[in-house]
């Protein structure tokens, strides 16, 4: 008989997909404006014989430029300019790049990475240079990993275990949500000194713990804001990592945005999860919009195929709030959504 062994790649590949199939919860929140929306048709524009797979991430800079983070036959990150015309990839080939999960841009227009399967949060600078690293990638050299009955071992400063979600506060602070063998949310300084952490390597359901960090971001006070994917909610923290508040009524928090400028609203999406389980479209699909506070102002979306519809929402941008850019799984497509205005007192 022949015996087989898993090559490093494959082995973090089934280690990839080794983790619990999450269950899905419908929003409780009630009486809900529905917010009218249009999807803008051929929004991007890639060049002839290139393809997005998967799209995991994405991001806007300071002059509307859209960066997309996709999953295909590798993991890619592409550069449109704000007429989704196709300009340029980075970090084509680069150590740091296995199974995307996530990408930001900070107020400097930094490009921010979050690869899950090599443990790292990559900073590219606007010219697409390689600035900073956060994590380190397993060695290939340690041979197949482990996937099933295997003891986490307690989350280290400097070693991240399937990260999901980077974010800053005014200072240049880093906020890692880190994500799936690991649930937390680190804090490191802007030259990625450690700082503190919430949460731990093990899951919990308590006030302060997580299941699944999916994404994390900040407002322009430094309060910290995590989907808390398979707790089924969103919890909110000050800069220094206490408890704030937790928001429990909007299903499963898969992602969250935060739009700048003198008003904040916040955005997240209660999407259906991978694979379209039976049931899943009735109760899933929205993306609710949100004051800071929790205060409900409408939600827009529902689970479907064609363009208007959402396959499996894991990343949105919120630059201008009321264009939100919605990056797609299982569509393997990003849509631009412009919100309509809501009539008063709806």
């Amino acid at each position: 008989m022949k015996r087989y062994r898993l090559t490093p790649l494959l082995a973090v590949v089934a280690l990839l997909f080794a983790g619990p199939v999450f269950a899905q919860t419908k929003a409780t929140a009630q009486n809900v404006p529905e917010i009218a929306y249009d999807s803008t048709p051929n929004f991007l524009k890639l060049p002839v014989g290139t393809y997005m797979g998967e799209a995991m991430g994405v991001a806007t800079n300071s002059k509307g430029h859209i960066f997309v983070f996709t999953r295909s036959s590798n993991t890619r990150l592409f550069e449109f300019d704000q007429n989704g015309v196709y300009v340029r990839e980075l970090g084509e080939g680069n150590y740091g790049f296995e199974f995307a999960h996530s990408v930001r841009v900070d107020p400097q227009d930094n490009i921010w990475a979050v690869d899950e399967g090599t443990n790292m949060v990559i900073k590219f600078n606007p010219a697409g240079r390689i600035v900073m690293v956060l994590g380190h990638r397993p060695e290939v050299v340690a041979g197949a990993v482990a996937t099933t009955n295997v003891q986490v071992p307690p989350a280290e400063k400097y070693t991240l275990a399937r990260p999901t979600d980077v974010a800053w506060d005014a200072q240049g602070n880093i906020f890692v949500s880190d994500g799936y063998t690991n649930h937390r949310v680190v804090k490191y300084d802007k030259n990625g000194r450690f700082l503190k952490q919430v949460g731990s390597e093990k899951p919990g359901s308590q006030p302060g713990q997580f299941n699944t960090p999916h994404a994390v971001a900040v407002d322009a006070q430094g309060n910290v804001y995590v989907s808390d994917r398979a707790n089924h909610r969103m919890q909110v923290f000050d800069n220094n990592l206490e408890r704030r508040a937790i928001y429990d009524n909007i299903g499963d928090s898969w992602t969250v945005c935060i739009s700048p400028g003198p008003h904040q609203y916040l955005f997240t999406s209660n999407s259906n999860p991978n694979g379209n389980p039976p049931g899943s479209w009735d109760i899933t699909g929205e993306i609710y919009k949100m004051e800071l506070d929790g205060t409900i102002l409408g939600k827009f979306g529902h689970a479907g195929k064609e363009l208007g519809g959402f396959q499996v929402v894991h990343m949105m941008d919120c630059r201008n709030p009321n264009q939100i850019i919605v990056a797609e799984i299982e569509s393997w497509r990003v849509q631009k959504l412009v919100l309509k205005p809501q009539q008063p007192g709806k």
